[in-house]
């Protein structure tokens, strides 16, 4: 079993514990260069998104090193899609980290969510 299998294994079990909750989920995907964070209802309904690849962050990256791939706009990410789910009135949801560790980045995004009010 390589690497990318054994991360899409421990995302399933962690997306089927979570469907047996029947809550939100705050779905998390990085790849090198872009990170992506997704609030998902029980029923697969995506319902507030956000991601380096919008155009207002890219804007705010601009400066920075690394644009997309790095603490720094993880965090910034996590700040944005909490700030869209209290709007939508959404307040308390499962983290789903897809598998991957909770570290670096998936850990910013995941503290700067609960920093700007999400609950989880």
């Amino acid at each position: 079993m390589d690497k990318k299998q054994s991360r899409l294994r421990r995302g399933r079990q962690t997306r089927a514990k979570i469907a047996e909750l029947k809550v939100n989920r705050l779905c998390v995907h990085r790849t090198n260069l872009h990170i992506y964070a997704n609030l998902i209802s029980p029923d697969s309904k995506i319902l507030v998104s956000a991601s380096t690849l919008e155009a207002d962050v890219r804007l705010e990256l601009v400066n920075k090193s690394g644009k997309g791939g790095n603490i720094a706009a993880a965090s910034l990410i996590g700040k944005r899609v909490a700030q869209k789910a209290l709007k939508a009135g959404i307040v308390e949801v499962a983290f789903d980290r897809s598998g991957f560790r909770y570290h670096g980045r998936v850990k910013a995004l995941a503290e700067a969510a609960r920093e700007a009010g999400l609950k989880f």
